[in-house]
């Protein structure tokens, strides 16, 4: 699979100026999976709910995930991007996977970070694998991977490799993120933006780039710098990803004890 992310700080409100800033950088890409950032289109830091409701989008109907599907079909790529979702009078986090064959799937962001628990409600749909001709595609969206659950229970679902749409301004997930792919033996696509937001006073927002691959036995393919807009695509090689024995005596997953891990 060539897998890659687009790294890049978006213009707060600027939707349409945000989506085909994305579809002139991906045009003449050769891919198979690209992913985009949490909230790529709108930007994050809300400050009201009406400003939510605006910029929130029905999927599959809303225009960012019918522009990423007709971009998909004409390249015969998969994408996988986070943008704000209107479901009813309710708002989530969400990160739409289109393909091919146009719109796939979503998943909702089940553990919110910070601020958004004032606009949006947590992630319904559990987390995600899906099946595509290029391989077995999980979703967690930013602030879910410092929970080992996610990466674990999208790696039991049978993920290759997990997409990882963000927003990241705490420090800690760049290191942390090969322990996650080593103790699941999977690939992990990061996809943060850059930048900064400081739409409401006394607080800004610090995005902090680093967007990187991570491979299942936890080295750093590549990785973005932390100020620069970034495109990077790399062969990666699925079959690494379902061998999980360490040496002849250990598997990490026929090694597990369920049982043993119960909180009672």
């Amino acid at each position: 699979m060539k897998a890659g992310f687009y790294q890049f700080e978006p213009l707060f409100g600027n939707k349409e100026r945000n989506i085909e800033k994305v579809l002139h950088v991906l045009k003449d890409v050769d891919a198979d999976l690209i992913v985009l950032p949490e909230f790529f289109a709108t930007g994050y830091q809300f400050i009201s709910r009406d400003e939510v409701d605006h910029l929130c989008e029905y999927i599959p109907q809303g225009f960012t995930t019918e522009k990423l599907a007709e971009l998909s079909s004409s390249k015969g790529m998969y994408i996988v991007a986070g943008l704000p979702e209107k479901h009813g009078d309710k708002f989530f986090n969400s990160a739409i996977l289109t393909g091919p064959e146009g719109y796939i799937g979503t998943y909702r962001k089940t553990h919110l970070f910070f601020e958004e628990n004032l606009w949006f409600t947590p992630g319904d749909t559990g987390f995600k694998v899906f099946h595509t001709a290029v391989g077995r595609i999980g979703i967690m969206i930013c602030f879910d991977w410092i929970f080992p659950e996610s990466m674990r229970t999208l790696a039991l679902k049978g993920a290759e490799v997990v997409a990882h749409p963000s927003n990241l301004v705490l420090p800690y997930c760049p290191s942390a993120m090969p322990v996650r792919c080593l103790e699941n033996r999977v690939y992990a696509v990061t996809a943060n933006r850059i930048g900064t937001e400081n739409r409401k006073e006394g607080q800004t927002l610090n995005f902090i780039g680093t967007s990187q691959i991570v491979s299942p036995d936890s080295s750093v393919c590549v990785k973005a710098p932390e100020k620069a807009e970034s495109l990077e695509i790399k062969d990666i090689t699925l079959e690494k990803a379902n061998d999980k024995s360490l040496n002849a005596f250990n598997d990490l997953f026929r090694d597990r004890r369920p049982g043993m891990y119960q909180n009672t």
